[in-house]
Formats: C-alpha cells, structure tokens, sequence
C-alpha cells in the first residue's frame, strides 16, 4: 500500500488557522489533498488532525481515520513523528506499506504532475525517499538573519563583497 500522510494541525500560532483558509476560492488544504488524490500514485490520501479542519479534509475527499493526540499536535510536535504514528496506525490495521509520502497542508501550489515525477523518480532507483526541492531567486549565500536586538547579520559574511553571479548555486555548493 502506497499512502500519503497530510499533516494539519489546528494551533497555527502565525496564521490561526491556516489550514482552512480561503486560498483561491478553496480552504489551504484542499490544494494538497487534490493534487495527492489526482496525481493517483497513492491507495490512500490520509489527513492527520487534532481539531475542525477534519470536516474540510474530509469534504476535499481525504480519509481522516485517527485524531492526533494532544502530544502530537502541539507546536513542538515534529513532522516525523506524526507522519511515523499514521503510519503504524497502517501497519496495525494489518496492511504492508510499501511507500509513505509527506504532503503538507500548506502547499497549495503542489502538483499532480510533480508527485507524479517524485513517485517515477523515487522507483527509478535504489532509494529510501525523495523530496522536492527548487532554487533560490537569490543567491542564499548573500542572505541575512534578523538579530533578537533587532539589527541583521549576513549568514555568510565571507560573501559580502562577492557579485552575487559569482555565488554558486545553493546544489553547487
């Protein structure tokens, strides 16, 4: 069984509540749950929550089996092991898993087409996972970080006086 695993818990502390929220004429998730559902590598599309945005996964056609507990759906719950508990929940309902995917709420410009490249590529090859990932529109090596006094530092002062077509790109480096 090939499942994908749609994280969304309800606490979001910057953007309450995000995972529902309008996004183009439909709720955040949706996007995700869709592009899993019609990109057809998985037997199920699975959505782990805590709170109301069931009902929303549910109505955008994603199975919603278990609660998350309250220790997985707090703000220091890591995604491995919400992703690692849906997964056993599989398991102890007595089905193989040959694959499970990470889809997040919050991604609604996944698509189809790229989970359907990510499941050709990850069977291509002897491989554990894959992951998408894209470039920069700006050399990251020319990036800074804000200081808790409130001023800002280069994350890598050693490019400071370097022409940024002179970085490499971050898969160079």
């Amino acid at each position: 069984m090939k499942i994908d695993v749609t994280p969304a818990r309800g606490g979001s502390k910057r953007i309450p509540p995000k995972n529902i929220k309008d996004f183009n004429g439909k709720p955040m998730i949706a996007w995700s749950i869709e592009a899993a559902i019609a990109s057809g590598c998985f037997d199920n599309v699975i959505a782990s929550t805590d709170d109301e945005i069931r009902d929303v996964e549910l109505r955008f056609g994603a199975e919603v089996p278990l609660v998350r507990s309250a220790e997985l759906a707090n703000d220091h719950a890591g995604t491995t092991e919400v992703i690692s508990r849906a997964k056993q929940w599989v398991l102890d309902k007595g089905y193989d898993v040959q694959s499970v995917c990470c889809i997040y709420a919050a991604a609604p410009f996944i698509q189809f087409y790229d989970l359907r490249r990510g499941c050709e590529m990850l069977n291509s090859g002897d491989w554990d996972f894959a992951f998408i990932v894209t470039e920069f529109s700006a050399p990251l090596f020319r990036s800074f970080k804000q200081l808790p006094e409130g001023g800002v530092e280069m994350f890598f002062p050693v490019n400071f006086h370097t022409r940024s077509q002179n970085l490499p790109l971050a898969a160079d480096h």
